[in-house]
């Protein structure tokens, strides 16, 4: 039969209650060191998980009040221009609530009515696209409807059918033109 008994420790080794009787103190300042610092990480994760919280809030408010803010610019992005086009609006009233409008007077109202019209769309940055005779056809800017024979330089613009229209840089609608045919 084996011979089971428990190893002895030697001189030199230190028993386990010598380890907890030398080292006591030692472990238990350094559980107690660990234990402050634990609670300090606890305290430090607490706090940064109340900062991304607060930020998380923040950038979710920043967004909803951009989302709103273009949302009412879609809304009421016209209303400036609409405002403007209130006077062209009265005047048109005031020329049809006259029954016995002579043609000149029909005339004056007319072309006082297109000014106001015109100021209204410069004041909102819509300018017109009218080519003189022998300018150079733009396709940008300008649609060429037919080609016609003309002393003109070939590709350059003879009539001006309809006016176009610009609003800053885009066009809105091109000018509607006749062209010049090569020689």
């Amino acid at each position: 039969m084996p011979n089971h008994t428990t190893p002895q420790p030697s001189a030199a080794e230190p028993t386990g209650e010598d380890l907890a009787s030398t080292m006591g103190a030692d472990t238990l300042d350094e559980i107690a060191r660990l234990q402050a610092e634990l609670a300090e990480l606890k305290a430090k994760s607490a706090e940064l998980a109340d900062q991304y919280l607060r930020a998380k809030a923040e950038a979710d408010n920043a967004r909803r009040r951009a989302e709103e803010d273009i949302a009412k610019a879609r809304k009421f992005g016209i209303e400036g221009f609409a405002e403007n086009l209130l006077a062209v609006c009265d005047s048109l009233d005031a020329a049809l609530a006259l029954e016995n409008a002579t043609a000149e007077q029909l005339r004056e109202g007319s072309t006082a009515t297109l000014r106001q019209l015109i100021s209204a769309l410069e004041r909102n940055k819509v300018t017109v696209i009218n080519p003189a005779a022998g300018d150079k056809f733009d396709p940008h800017q300008h649609q060429a409807i037919s080609m016609v024979p003309s002393a003109q330089d070939a590709n350059t613009v003879v009539t001006v059918l309809q006016k176009g229209y610009l609003i800053f840089d885009r066009v809105l609608r091109p000018a509607l033109v006749t062209v010049a045919a090569s020689k």
